[in-house]
């Protein structure tokens, strides 16, 4: 049984949650604004948001009396080459469909 990137990533792993949670913070977000987006519950998040705290990927100010939380520079280079590693998967990926496909056609023309 094969299984491709696509059916690899339906169910999101907790890098790529990660990942979401410092590309909404690069700017500095609310605790119930990075909920919603990236549709946690409440105490995921805090699970979320204690690693990336402890791990130094996001750290937590407070702007006109409300706690905001922000990615630190080693959060943006994590989200950099999360990003630059999803993009290398989705071209192979890519590859390989269109690989199929003309595969396919080429099977179909010689019958």
């Amino acid at each position: 049984m094969s299984t491709n990137v696509t059916d690899a990533f339906k169910r999101r792993d907790k890098l790529v949650i990660m990942a979401e949670i410092m590309n909404i913070s690069k700017n500095g977000a609310l605790k119930t604004q990075i909920m919603y987006k990236v549709n946690l519950s409440f105490a995921q998040l805090n699970d979320y948001l204690k690693v990336l705290a402890e791990t130094k990927l996001l750290e937590k100010t407070i702007t006109n009396g409300k706690v905001v939380y922000k990615a630190t520079q080693k959060g943006r280079e994590f989200l950099d080459r999360h990003n630059q590693i999803m993009g290398l998967l989705n071209e192979e990926e890519t590859s390989r469909v269109h690989l199929r496909t003309t595969r396919d056609l080429a099977q179909k023309n010689v019958t």
